[in-house]
């Protein structure tokens, strides 16, 4: 391999190298906003914490045959509604394909379910999946906004009112540290009884009323709560990754060099025996 073939490395090389700068980049990015979205969930944390404490005194004060719409379905349908929050980029990893996997082994009668799927990645898993999308979410910010999580809660919380399903679950990724997630699938709806504080309570202007605000706000802190908890492990994945193809391209780039300089001494060594050779001829 001669003068064509140290070309030929010399363009590959150059190639890696521009893949190189865009790994990189993408990683040194995904790392600014994980970094942001960490923040923004320990906010979140705090905000669901308070939200889930005051309805957890509320449902242990309601009596046993209060009727609530956010209690209990009107419908006599098992089917089920599952909020699945995927990515809207790729490049990052096993995070849509595990979300979809997990989906996939829990539900046992597809022809019972219904998705709701939040970010287009997820759609093409979906599909593959065979299951039924009922409502699709794209271009979700990476802090997310109270406006689109209105709007999918209040599409969940309307098919569900309607009678239209039973149940309301959230799927999605929950984020344990950089190096840790883990796919959760919480119900959403119908709110379960639990035993709380049987204290003495004043309740102004009326249970039905204050417990219905207090659901509607806990149940936004929630969805807002996993979504953020998903975008968090989102750039967590693409972290890894782009570490990684980074990691890839500099190994790729090291054999690269290697293999060029040692066509090039090959090369030189063999200039050098042509010129000792011819020399020698002519004595």
């Amino acid at each position: 391999m001669g003068a064509a073939g140290l070309i030929d490395i010399k363009r590959r090389i150059k190639s890696v190298e521009s893949t190189r700068k865009i790994t990189k980049a993408m990683g040194l990015v995904a790392t600014s906003k994980l970094r942001k979205s960490r923040k923004e969930l320990t906010s979140s944390e705090e905000h669901y914490s308070l939200c889930e404490d005051i309805v957890n005194e509320l449902m242990g004060v309601i009596p046993e045959d209060f009727d609530n719409p956010y209690l209990k379905s009107k419908g006599k349908t098992s089917d089920k509604l599952y909020i699945v929050m995927a990515s809207d980029m790729g490049l990052c990893g096993g995070f849509n394909g595990n979300v979809a996997n997990n989906l996939n082994l829990f539900i046992k009668d597809k022809d019972r379910a219904k998705v709701i799927i939040v970010g287009s990645k997820g759609i093409s898993y979906m599909n593959r999946y065979k299951f039924d999308v009922v409502g699709q979410y794209v271009e979700i910010s990476d802090i997310p906004t109270v406006r689109e999580i209105k709007a999918i809660y209040q599409d969940a919380l309307y098919m569900f009112k309607k009678g239209d399903i039973c149940e309301v679950n959230i799927v999605y990724t929950k984020f344990i540290s950089p190096m840790k997630q883990e796919v959760k699938i919480d119900k959403l709806l119908p709110m379960d009884k639990t035993k709380g504080n049987n204290g003495n309570f004043l309740i102004e202007p009326s249970m039905d009323e204050v417990l219905n605000s207090s659901l509607d706000v806990y149940f936004k802190s929630r969805l807002r709560r996993s979504m953020l908890h998903s975008k968090a492990s989102e750039q967590s994945y693409r972290m890894t990754a782009m570490n990684g193809a980074t990691q890839n391209a500099d190994d790729i780039l090291k054999a690269l060099k290697i293999k060029f300089n040692r066509i090039r001494q090959s090369a030189i060594t063999q200039e050098i025996s042509e010129i000792v050779g011819g020399a020698a001829a002519q004595k």
